[in-house]
């Protein structure tokens, strides 16, 4: 089977022309490039574009984040500390790199909704021509299409990358963080190693310790992957890992080594640290390990505004003073826990089983039989390759991120469902490369040629899983989806025992197997083009939500 890993590009993947050198003509695909490639992918882009901007006209304010951007846009100083007001009296409780665009948008285009929310359609669509470029270059044309397309039409992806949340800059960094990454590990370049660090450390200044959480997967990748001996392979690692450092804790040197009547006070601590705020308040007092001077994190936003002393959001709004444009001054809670019921409140700590179902389920996990057939049927088909092989190199590193991402998910609470876009890039890449690894097995013959039939009905259980949770959700659209699944099915069983096999009974089968594997995630993603289903500021929910049994909009 491993020779079917290895097939030139499917004739469908024809190069186009070489020595095509107009690169301001966007729309023709470069040379090497089916001439399908690039419109096929602005294509993408741009229903990713429409997706994500559609609600902009009708966005929100996160309250007190959207406060201190508010305050960010009026003054460098603010900008520059982060803080919550323009005259730079108290910072958020998070790091400011993820608002600092939102703060330029307001400067530009003035202080409203729309704009503090603009930048993360740009970042979101950012991402989607990035998964194709990585994609591409590991497996192929048709993958990395498959791959931008699945990611686009993520549901977590479609509702978050429509509001104001930090997650959106986050998940930039990190793809940008594996498209270096992957150059430097196929070439051994040190310097595209290094600026994979600065991507983690820019992703780092968006959302803290979320950021890091990539770094088993590159390094694994690089030591594993880098064809370079192992001497120079660790020393790149320590350099790379260096310059990470650096850019991840600058923010926190500048609060360090600046005297404290200067700057703005910390919140979320009562003895005025950076450290405290990112490794305490928002790093392992999550897990219920709360170091000196951190003020313990409830899912609440307030502010600190000294040591043992609390400023209220609604106190804040009142105090600055808000605009009939501005956002309300009181704060709710940013959303519920999870595992808890939003109508009752938080639970606890989190669920082993909270990735697998619910809302975090349909946010994130429609292609988890897909996702996980291909890493493992690719890994053991590459098992005897180089150690060098980028196809195995590829998998390990897109397996390492989707392992640790969702180990630290799964045992620890999820304030909001934006979190797990964090998951989408590593299941969007192994989904796109399995489809096309499953038809090549298929159209290869033999015992393996099944496994595309089994991925279909896998889907279909997993489908009918997760939409169960929903009934009154589009029941039309699931009974299509299972009714699509179980047409691949028998075409693609027909096609095995037909002698010959019909070219278009199996181009049929193919087609209508790949629908009815996207139909449920692109079903709930493109729900956000309705305002009740398109979440909000504090919770990319796509799709219903479930409050005491009653299905009501996101």
């Amino acid at each position: 089977m491993s020779e079917t890993l290895t097939h030139p590009p499917l004739p469908s993947e024809g190069s186009a022309p070489e020595g095509r050198t107009d690169r301001w003509a966007v729309w023709r695909s470069p040379a090497g490039q089916p001439r399908w490639a690039r419109p096929a992918l602005l294509g993408i882009a741009a229903a990713a574009t429409v997706l994500y901007a559609w609600n902009l006209p009708r966005a929100d304010y996160a309250p007190l984040y959207s406060q201190a951007v508010k305050g960010m846009s009026e003054s460098w100083k603010a900008l520059l500390y982060g803080a919550v007001d323009a005259n730079a009296t108290v910072t958020l409780d998070k790091l400011a790199g993820s608002f600092v665009p939102q703060a330029i948008s307001a400067r530009i285009f003035g202080y409203h909704a729309w704009s503090l929310a603009l930048p993360q359609v740009i970042e979101g669509v950012i991402s989607v021509l990035v998964m194709y470029r990585v994609v591409r270059r590991w497996a192929g044309v048709v993958p990395g299409l498959l791959a931008a397309g699945i990611f686009a039409f993520t549901p977590v992806a479609a509702s978050m990358f429509g509001h104001s949340m930090e997650d959106g800059a986050l998940v930039m960094c990190l793809v940008l963080a594996a498209d270096a990454y992957q150059r430097a590990a196929r070439e051994a370049r040190l310097r595209s190693l290094v600026w994979a660090g600065v991507w983690v450390g820019l992703g780092f200044q968006a959302k803290m310790l979320q950021a890091w959480m990539i770094l088993p997967a590159l390094a694994i990748g690089y030591l594993l992957t880098a064809p370079t001996g192992l001497r120079r392979r660790l020393k790149h690692l320590g350099v790379a890992g260096v310059v990470m450092v650096v850019v991840s804790l600058s923010w926190i040197a500048l609060y360090t080594f600046t005297p404290a009547s200067a700057r703005p006070a910390i919140n979320g601590t009562t003895n005025n640290s950076a450290i405290t705020m990112v490794f305490g308040h928002n790093g392992l007092g999550r897990l219920g390990i709360n170091l000196p001077g951190t003020v313990p994190n409830n899912g609440r936003v307030r502010a600190v505004v000294g040591p043992g002393q609390h400023l209220t959001p609604g106190e804040l709004g009142g105090a600055r003073g808000n605009g009939p444009d501005g956002p309300p001054g009181e704060a709710p809670d940013a959303g519920p826990k999870a595992g808890g019921d939003p109508a009752t409140g938080p639970k606890e700590g989190g669920a082993w089983n909270q990735l697998l179902a619910g809302r975090l389920g349909i946010a994130i996990g429609w292609l988890y039989p897909l996702t996980l057939l291909a890493l493992l049927c690719g890994l053991w088909w590459r098992r005897h390759a180089e150690r060098t092989d980028p196809e195995r190199g590829g998998m390990v590193m897109w397996g390492v991120w989707l392992v640790t991402f969702g180990l630290a998910f799964s045992v620890t609470a999820v304030p909001h469902t934006a979190y797990v876009a964090s998951l989408a890039p590593p299941v969007a890449a192994l989904s796109g490369m399995g489809i096309v690894w499953f038809w090549r097995a298929y159209r290869g013959g033999g015992g393996q040629a099944w496994l595309l039939p089994l991925v279909i009905v896998a889907e279909m259980v997993w489908v009918a899983w997760l939409w169960s949770g929903y009934p009154g959700f589009l029941p039309w659209a699931f009974w299509s989806t299972l009714v699509l699944g179980a047409a691949a099915i028998v075409l693609l069983a027909l096609a095995r025992v037909a002698k010959p096999a019909s070219t278009a009974v199996v181009t049929a089968g193919l087609t209508v197997g790949v629908a009815a594997i996207l139909a449920a995630p692109a079903t709930y993603a493109a729900s956000v083009l309705d305002p009740e289903y398109s979440g909000n500021s504090f919770d990319a929910n796509a799709g219903p939500v479930v409050v005491k049994g009653v299905e009501q909009g996101g």
